[in-house]
C-alpha cells in the first residue's frame, strides 16, 4: 500500500543557513527544523530542494543537511522528503539507493530531467526506472518553468499508477483545466501537493491535500492553518488568510528564491546571515524590508482554532502595502 497518508498538510522546504563566510550553519538549520515542526505545526520537512540551494552544496554538506533534518523529523514523528534532482537516470538511481540505505528519508522529491527535454515518453521511462530501482517512494516535482519539460494530466496519471510514486508537487504556474482535472480524480494513493506559493489557496480549494511551500519558512503556522481551514471547509476564513499569504509570497519571491526569504529570516534573528552562494546574489534591502513588514504584520499568534470555533474568522489583515 502506498504511504500517501504521510503526504497531507504542510511540508516546509527549509533554507540552508550559511555564515557570513558561506559555511554551513548546522545549529541554525536544526533550530529552523525544530521550530517548523513544533511551533509551526508543519506535517513534515523537505531537505535539499531549490530553496535549500542544493545545487551549490558539497556532497558532505548535503549529507549533513539530511542528517540534521532527519533527526528533527524523527524527534517529532514527522516525514522527511529529500530532493534528488539530476538529468542522468543512472546517477539518480545511485543517489536514491544511497538515500534509501541511510534510512534518513521517507520519500524523494524528483523533478523531470531538466534541460534535456526528453518528452513525456522519456519522462515516463525515467520515473519508471527510478521507481523500480531506487528503493524509495517518489514525489514527482512538476515544475516546467525550471525543467523545460511540461507534463500532461495523462502523464501524471500514468506516473501515479506506479506503486512507488506517491504524489506530485504541482508547480506549473497556473490553475487551469489540467489542474482541475488532476485534482478532481487523482490516481488512488497519489497525493497532489501545491507547489506555487502565491496560488496555494485556490489549489487547496480545488482539492490539493497540502503544499510544499518555500514561503512557509516564514509564518509557518499560518500556512499550516490555511491548509487546515480548507480541509475543514472553512471557506471564508481560508479565503481571507489565503489572500494575505499570497501577498506575502509575492514579496518573498520578488527576487530569486531563497534570497528574500533568507533576508527576512536573518532580520528576524533566526539565521546568522542572509548569505547565499553564487550564482545567487543577496536580496536588496528594499525587497527584504517589504517582505519582513508583511511577515511581521500577520504573524500567527494563537494556536490553530478547532472546527466551529469563532476564532477562525479573526484572520489578521496586513498593514503593509501590496507588492
Amino acid at each position: 500500500m502506498k504511504p500517501e497518508a504521510h503526504l497531507t498538510g504542510l511540508f516546509v522546504p527549509l533554507v540552508t543557513p550559511f555564515t557570513d563566510d558561506l559555511r554551513l550553519a548546522p545549529d541554525a538549520l536544526a533550530r529552523l527544523a525544530d521550530e517548523a515542526l513544533s511551533e509551526g505545526g508543519a506535517r513534515g520537512l523537505v531537505a535539499l530542494g531549490t530553496t535549500a540551494e542544493a545545487a551549490t552544496l558539497t556532497t558532505e554538506e548535503k549529507r549533513a543537511v539530511v542528517r540534521i533534518c532527519s533527526a528533527a523529523c524523527r524527534a517529532h514523528g514527522a516525514p522527511l522528503i529529500v530532493g534528488v534532482g539530476t538529468n542522468d537516470t543512472a546517477a539518480a538511481i545511485t543517489a536514491l539507493r544511497e538515500l534509501a540505505r541511510s534510512g534518513d528519508a521517507d520519500a524523494a522529491l524528483v523533478p523531470a530531467p531538466p534541460y534535456i527535454r526528453p518528452g513525456e515518453a522519456g519522462v515516463l521511462a525515467h520515473f519508471t526506472a527510478l521507481a523500480e530501482h531506487g528503493g524509495l517512494p517518489l514525489v514527482v516535482y512538476d515544475i516546467p518553468y525550471r525543467t523545460a519539460q511540461p507534463l500532461s494530466t495523462g502523464a501524471l496519471n500514468a506516473l501515479g499508477q506506479l506503486p512507488e510514486i506517491v504524489g506530485v508537487k504541482y508547480a506549473t504556474g497556473a490553475i487551469d483545466a489540467a489542474a482541475v482535472e488532476l485534482l478532481g480524480s487523482p490516481p488512488p494513493g497519489f497525493a497532489v501537493l501545491g507547489g506555487d506559493d502565491a496560488v496555494i489557496s485556490p489549489l487547496l480549494a480545488a482539492g490539493a491535500r497540502g503544499g510544499i511551500l518555500a514561503s512557509a519558512n516564514v509564518r509557518t503556522a499560518d500556512y499550516a492553518e490555511l491548509i487546515s481551514l480548507w480541509r475543514r471547509d472553512a471557506a471564508g476564513p481560508a479565503r481571507r488568510l489565503g489572500a494575505e499569504l499570497a501577498r506575502l509570497s509575492a514579496a518573498l519571491f520578488a527576487e530569486p528564491n531563497p534570497t528574500v526569504i533568507k533576508g527576512v529570516l536573518h532580520a528576524q534573528g533566526r539565521i546568522p546571515s542572509p548569505a547565499v552562494r553564487l550564482p545567487l546574489l543577496a536580496a536588496s534591502a528594499d525587497s527584504v524590508r517589504q517582505a519582513a513588514a508583511l511577515a511581521t504584520a500577520g504573524s500567527h499568534r494563537d494556536a490553530p482554532a478547532q472546527p466551529g470555533s469563532s476564532s477562525t474568522t479573526n484572520v489578521p489583515s496586513p498593514t503593509s502595502p501590496r507588492v
